[in-house]
């Protein structure tokens, strides 16, 4: 027997729509590539994405068709998320610090048919414009004003130019609910990139559950500034969440720098952000050099990569922002797991509460997870092994774009992350490694993490990397690879002798290397990839 209950699609348009009657005052603020703050409402807003809408439809623009994005966190990409998919057009968020062969690659791959770009990014468009064969037209945004006076490409279309002249009353269509609404690329760090396509159930449902309490709880009282790129997996669904609840939203623009970060937290009284570790380190070198604290903050989420417990304190002890800690991957929309306390977990002591935040949290309501061994067969969910993590759930990618990848994708339903992990019998995932970064040492795993993190919290070491090196006896050992602190002078003696009682004794690193600079990618991760090249040639002491 089926339920008697109305059967309306879920779509992105509701959001902004929302939004619009019932916080209609809520402020967008934006640090503009131009350089002013500008700043809006809801309402405004709203408005705006209608007449973008109508001037792509002008342009030839139907239901399916993907829409590109170069552009950073700003107040027109925040158009261009809810005017794109609320036409029934796909959003197609592409990465600018991505090489351009990859962009190349992603944007032909989409079959893109409009580019939009931010202004200091269209040096990247104007590289690769020669070898986009399905895009039309390539959009800049900005007003006429600041348009370039020359450019290699021809026909250069103005953003503002587009909506001027719109009168805003486009009608959203009622699309299938399961029709794709934006689309985000895997960041290939295996084979080319895939292209994951969310629909705008998957959207409003990761939505739904993003704003309820347990996870980030968002209300009118809040203001929210997401660093994480609104190119990085849908700002992790930060856009949608904002103005859904009404939230205050803060969008630093090109200006990711701690300084520019701090100002704009403080002049706008954020009191949630959300960032990758590498974007907070920043900010925090820049607290201490500057003798600031962020007062106004109270919480951020981190992830991306793992938040070292250093991390951790140091929000807390300095600042007394509490850190909550996510797992996700693009092919999740992307949150997965975050950190959330049981009943009165919050009086734990200290010392505790930092151990469960320096877990990956517990699944959010909508994901499953379990953990296999290479053979397939389910593990125990009781701390006392790790193995492959298995997700499924109504955000979760069933597929890649055109097929690709299929590999990932068991017959049950259930996605191969590529992450190896242990599930705590109070249900906090703890991921261990990626599978293709775990040291495989004498027969036992190393945790390349675990071990990042214990040396990050060593006094004097500013970020620390670790890959697994060949070795005769042992199959490999770790080479622990350090980049110090401005003015420090920390050795390996120190660093050793901290590690001391934070690991196994036989996961120390056989040697500890100091570089000048540790390679990130496209999305802030450790380019281990880098280091594992950088350090081919390598002899560990005895081999």
């Amino acid at each position: 027997m089926l339920g008697l209950m109305q059967d309306r699609p879920l779509l992105i348009s509701q959001i902004i729509d929302y939004a619009a009657e019932f916080h209609p005052d809520v402020e967008v603020v934006s640090r503009s590539v131009e350089g002013p703050i500008h700043r809006y409402t809801y309402r405004q807003a709203q408005l705006r994405a209608k007449q973008l809408a109508e001037a792509l439809a002008d342009l030839g623009i139907r239901q399916g068709d993907r829409i590109a994005t170069i552009a950073w966190n700003g107040y027109r990409h925040f158009e261009l998320y809810f005017a794109v998919s609320g036409m029934g057009a796909v959003l197609h968020t592409l990465n600018p610090r991505l090489a351009p062969d990859h962009i190349v690659f992603i944007a032909e791959h989409a079959e893109d048919q409009v580019l939009f770009v931010d202004l200091n990014l269209l040096p990247i468009v104007e590289a690769v414009r020669p070898h986009l064969k399905t895009v039309r037209h390539v959009v800049v945004m900005t007003d006429r004003a600041h348009m370039p006076a020359a450019s290699k490409i021809e026909g250069l279309l103005c953003y503002e130019e587009l909506l001027a002249g719109q009168p805003g009353t486009f009608v959203w269509p009622e699309v299938d609910e399961r029709s794709a609404a934006s689309l985000c690329y895997t960041s290939g760090t295996t084979g080319n990139p895939k292209g994951v396509l969310y629909s705008h159930r998957s959207t409003l449902l990761h939505t739904l559950m993003m704003i309820s309490g347990p996870v980030l709880g968002l209300t009118p009282d809040n203001t929210i500034l997401p660093v994480v790129p609104m190119f990085h997996a849908n700002a992790w669904g930060i856009i949608y969440a904002s103005a859904m609840s009404g939230t205050k939203l803060v969008l630093p623009g090109p200006k990711l720098d701690g300084q520019s970060l701090y100002e704009l937290m403080d002049a706008e009284a954020v009191d949630l952000s959300a960032g990758v570790p590498t974007v907070w380190l920043e900010l925090l070198r820049y607290c201490d050099t500057a003798g600031k604290t962020l007062g106004k903050m109270k919480r951020t989420l981190i992830g991306g990569s793992a938040v070292p417990r250093a991390m951790i304190e140091r929000f807390w002890h300095e600042h007394q922002v509490e850190v909550v800690h996510g797992w996700g991957m693009t092919e999740l929309s992307p949150v997965g797991s975050l950190t959330w306390f049981r009943r009165g977990e919050r009086d734990l002591p200290e010392e505790k509460r930092f151990d469960l935040t320096a877990w990956q949290g517990r699944p959010v309501f909508g994901v499953e997870m379990k953990i296999v061994d290479d053979a397939g067969r389910d593990l125990p969910k009781d701390g006392s092994v790790a193995g492959n993590l298995l997700v499924r759930g109504p955000w979760v990618a069933g597929g890649y774009m055109k097929g690709e990848g299929q590999s990932s994708f068991t017959a049950g339903g259930w996605f191969h992350t590529g992450d190896v992990a242990k599930l705590e019998s109070d249900g906090s995932l703890v991921i261990t490694d990626r599978s293709k970064d775990v040291i495989k040492s004498g027969g036992e795993w190393i945790s390349s993490i675990d071990l990042e993190n214990a040396a990050m919290g060593c006094p004097g070491v500013a970020e620390a990397a670790v890959i697994g090196l060949p070795h005769p006896k042992w199959d490999e050992r770790p080479l622990l690879i350090v980049m110090r602190k401005p003015g420090a002078e920390v050795t390996p003696a120190q660093i050793l002798e901290h590690l001391q009682d934070k690991v196994a004794k036989w996961w120390l690193p056989d040697e500890i290397a100091f570089v000048d600079a540790i390679p990130h990618g496209a999305t802030g991760k450790i380019l281990k990839t880098k280091l594992r090249e950088q350090f081919h040639d390598h002899k560990l002491p005895g081999t």
